[in-house]
């Protein structure tokens, strides 16, 4: 694998990822799974699963991932694509990997849903012989599950989320590469938002710089529907909106919006000052700083995520802030998803210990606030992080802040 990002363009004098393969060793490792839980079938309607089964990027709208498209993943054949019928000429046109593509309503009015199970779901289940079987659904609206309990009583309705993270946890050679190419532009994206962020500007405007560059450099989304610009006491506690608030001398700044490419994530985030900083912020970047490390260091195979935030804790208090995390998960699994598992450092219940593997990645993202510190006294820190057979590889490069970190 390169560690670096050799480029995005296909090209001509280098070879670069094989993109028809990447997607046929993707649906091969879904298949696996399906396999292994004894699923005879996979539908799946998350955009992440969408698109690693089928390549789909589609125009996304607010409020409705599982709404517009859907797969249906089956033994021995390549996906079927049910897809919005916004999406359906260009995929007829220039996807000619789906061999199998239906258009569906949104899904969302009950006798639409109706219609589709009865007159478009249905024919297809019954084509590949599924009129009796177990079909795992990853996430779906309550009326798409009734209906199809309600028209296909013979079907037994599991759990088909679990195989999916399952298939996408560790990621392939080729997925990295693009990830890097998504830090490459995730790191251009925090790096722009730091520039414009000064006195006088509003977070606003810094999101839209950040925004701008995003997608001049081919990005597709923000990690984030909601760009994250934060300054001041807005960091602390932390506001997760970039606002109308105008950046003032002495503040902390916070970016954290990354990008997606190739319908990969890259999630970087960075804080700068506006001015001079106190003492007391100082502290707090150090800190934050210190608990990056601390987490890297351990991810490596022989550790867990348990150990990883267990370091991350012992940082905060040999800094002098014990307690003072966010209560928030430290860091996430990275890939498809924006944000997916495993978790290191979720405290609520149920949250299992995970041994690292190498190809799992990671966005590693302490933060520390301290309430009454003028300019702001909260930081968040994120680097981007692929597990390795050795030392952890990290793929974000934008610059930590000099005039913040205490020698």
């Amino acid at each position: 694998m390169d560690r670096f990002a050799r480029g995005q363009f296909q090209v001509a004098y280098e070879e670069r990822i094989d993109l028809q393969h990447l997607r046929a060793q993707r649906v091969q490792k879904a298949q696996a799974e399906r396999e292994s839980d004894e699923l005879d079938a996979l539908l799946v309607w998350k955009d992440e699963n969408v698109r690693y089964l089928t390549d789909l990027r589609p125009q996304l709208i607010a409020c409705k991932s599982t709404a517009l498209n859907g797969a249906l993943l089956v033994s021995d054949d390549a996906p079927v694509l049910f897809c919005s019928g916004g999406e359906r000429d260009r995929v007829d046109d220039t996807m000619p990997w789906v061999k199998e593509v239906h258009t569906i309503p949104i899904i969302e009015d009950r006798d639409l849903i109706d219609g589709f199970v009865r007159d478009i779901l249905g024919p297809v289940l019954e084509d590949h012989g599924l009129a009796s079987g177990t079909i795992g659904i990853d996430e779906c609206n309550t009326a798409l599950m009734l209906a199809i309990q309600r028209h296909y009583p013979d079907v037994t309705i599991a759990d088909g989320d679990a195989p999916m993270l399952r298939a996408r946890k560790i990621k392939l050679a080729e997925e990295l590469q693009i990830i890097e190419e998504a830090c490459a532009v995730a790191d251009a994206v925090t790096i722009t938002g730091l520039e414009a962020a000064k006195a006088g500007m509003r977070e606003l405007e810094v999101a839209a710089e950040a925004m701008r560059t995003l997608f001049r450099l081919g990005g597709e989304y923000a990690h984030v529907m909601t760009p994250f610009v934060a300054s001041g006491e807005h960091m602390a506690p932390p506001h997760r909106i970039a606002s109308d608030k105008i950046i003032r001398n002495g503040d902390i700044v916070f970016v954290d919006i990354g990008a997606s490419y190739g319908g990969y994530y890259g999630d970087i985030a960075r804080a700068t000052i506006v001015g001079r900083p106190s003492r007391r912020q100082q502290e707090v970047y150090t800190a934050v700083y210190a608990c990056v490390q601390a987490c890297i260091e351990k991810m490596r195979p022989g550790f867990t995520n348990k150990d990883a935030a267990d370091a991350v804790g012992k940082a905060a208090a040999d800094h002098g802030f014990p307690g003072r995390l966010l209560s928030l998960f430290i860091g996430h699994g990275v890939g498809m998803g924006a944000n997916e598992p495993p978790y290191i450092g979720e405290t609520l219940p149920g949250s299992p210990v995970v041994e690292f593997k190498p190809g799992m990645v990671f966005a590693v993202e302490p933060l520390i606030w301290v309430r009454g510190v003028r300019g702001g006294g909260g930081v968040r820190l994120e680097e981007m992080v692929a597990i390795t057979e050795d030392e952890a590889h990290v793929f974000s490069r934008a610059p930590f802040e000099d005039r913040l970190l205490l020698p």
